[in-house]
């Protein structure tokens, strides 16, 4: 295949860092001079993102074509599986849903899928110099191999240079790759231009015997040993990643600031609408899923959901339903995010099934609406200002940037009050309103996801927050930009990937 050269990153398993070794060689390339893309052919993710043309699309490939300096399209992440129960995925092809398919029909459709990816792949390969391509979970699962468009069925599509990489932190590297090298094909074996050893603990000049262990035994040179840091930003876009939040949240002590409680819905999506909050020394970001810890909390929000019915029932049979409405009766501050915002009202109806089989569900009772799922998806970039007096922090005339995606619609059935007004919806002029926020301001929602990336309304809601506990904040100042903080981090792992990967090496191999 003509076009740009393609460089791919497959894995050992999942999460041993792929979307992070591309971003960083997206960045290194980009500031290289290279025009560079990101491309997988196949994402499943409960946290995507909408484009400017209104797709939908994975956020580790949006990540990546930040971290190369473009604006993310559908092209890069032409399909999109998002679960909405243990057994089946809504799959969005080219950033729109066609509908909600089990594992076995889905590979019985996917065929159909090869020319779309090709399609996609062509026309990002046509505008760029360099493809930087991710693969997906292991590169030799054999079992799904005959199935496969996303790892060496896609190398081989892209005719491209794969990288195999391996976690050493998580123990066992040479098994995972020698191993998964010696259970590929003699033809996929010659793609293979080198390892990368992810996540390397101390000096990685203690691996050297191991990098030529690696070699000796297979023949294939091992291009870098990258450290293991926790200094640098990304957002993250799987449950592995939310659960070791969790888990490291629950082994800190609390900060002296402002703590806010995220509810880890079993379906929760769209997590990465509080990453500004996790770069902000005031605030205190904990993922909780213990209705007995909804308490210590300054504020509790519920995020999206893909399955917002089964989670709002989920947290019914938990008891968090009545734990968030006693935590608000006490004075507490409660927001709701898209599907966490449709839970907050009276009642919840799928009369389609849309995301269900149950018809109805009675709401949380904090917000005085009813909501309804429809059977055709919002999907917009949107522009908004706040209009409700009710919040403490009005926006006045200032602009909010964010987007949509829901498939539900809720209307007041009482005091409360619409809270932003969308002008912009997709580039086109409109006049509609979204969310709603009852009379005390504390009890708030709305279907706009990435309202915290913007500094002012985030600030003033962190502000509010601290007056209302009696909390005296310090660190970043008004003037913090969450924009160029994601900058700096793209900037920060380029360096350090960059300095312990033979950069040159890749591009010339």
């Amino acid at each position: 295949m003509s076009g740009a050269k393609s460089i791919m990153f497959l894995g050992t398993g999942s999460d041993v860092g792929k979307s992070v070794i591309a971003a960083a060689f997206c960045r290194i390339f980009h500031k290289l001079g290279y025009r560079v893309a990101p491309f997988k052919a196949q994402n499943m993710a409960l946290n995507s993102f909408i484009t400017p043309q209104g797709g939908e699309m994975g956020r580790a490939q949006v990540v990546q074509a930040e971290a190369a300096g473009i604006e993310p399209h559908v092209d890069m992440n032409p399909i999109l599986l998002k679960p909405t129960s243990q057994m089946g995925s809504q799959v969005i092809v080219l950033g729109k849903a066609i509908g909600n398919f089990s594992a076995a029909d889905y590979y019985e459709y996917k065929k159909e899928l090869v020319p779309i990816v090709r399609g996609a792949f062509e026309r990002l390969s046509a505008q760029n110099d360099l493809i930087v391509i991710e693969g997906a979970g292991s590169a030799v699962e054999l079992n799904l191999k005959e199935h496969d468009l996303v790892n060496m069925a896609m190398a081989e599509m892209a005719d491209a240079r794969c990288i195999l990489v391996g976690d050493i932190d998580r123990g066992g590297i040479f098994a995972s790759l020698l191993g998964s090298y010696s259970l590929l094909t003699d033809a996929e074996k010659k793609r293979i231009v080198g390892f990368i050893v992810n996540k390397f603990r101390g000096d990685p000049r203690l691996f050297e015997e191991g990098e030529k262990i690696l070699q000796k035994r297979s023949g294939v040179p091992v291009l870098g040993v990258v450290p293991y840091f926790q200094d640098i930003s990304l957002p993250e876009e799987d449950s592995v990643a939310l659960l070791k939040k969790m888990n490291a949240a629950r082994s800190e002590a609390p900060r002296a600031s402002v703590r806010v409680g995220i509810v880890r819905l079993p379906f929760i999506s769209n997590y990465t609408d509080f990453d500004p909050f996790e770069s902000d020394p005031r605030v205190d970001l904990v993922y909780f899923d213990r209705p007995a810890e909804v308490f210590g909390f300054d504020a509790v929000i519920i995020p999206g959901s893909k399955n917002t019915i089964e989670d709002l029932d989920a947290l019914r049979k938990t008891g968090m339903a009545d734990a968030l409405s006693a935590f608000y009766k006490s004075g507490g501050v409660v927001v709701g995010l898209c599907g966490g915002y449709q839970m907050m009202g009276s009642v919840v109806r799928d009369p389609h099934g849309v995301e269900s089989s149950i018809a109805m569900i009675p709401g949380l009772g904090l917000l005085d609406m009813e909501t309804q799922m429809y059977t055709e998806k919002t999907t917009s970039q949107v522009e908004a200002g706040v209009i409700c007096e009710s919040l403490p922090f009005p926006g006045g005339h200032e602009m909010l940037s964010g987007y949509e995606i829901h498939m539900g619609r809720s209307t007041s059935k009482g005091l409360a009050k619409p809270l932003f007004r969308i002008f912009e919806r997709d580039g086109k002029p409109v006049d509609i309103e979204d969310g709603l926020a009852q009379p005390d301001g504390r009890a708030w929602g709305t279907y706009i996801h990435g309202i915290f990336d913007n500094d002012g309304f985030r600030n003033r809601f962190i502000e509010d927050l601290a007056n209302r506990s009696g909390k005296i904040l310090c660190g970043f100042s008004d003037s913090f930009s969450f924009r160029l903080w994601k900058e700096e981090q793209y900037d920060r792992l380029a360096e350090l990937v960059g300095k312990h990967v033979d950069v040159s090496g890749i591009l010339k191999k």
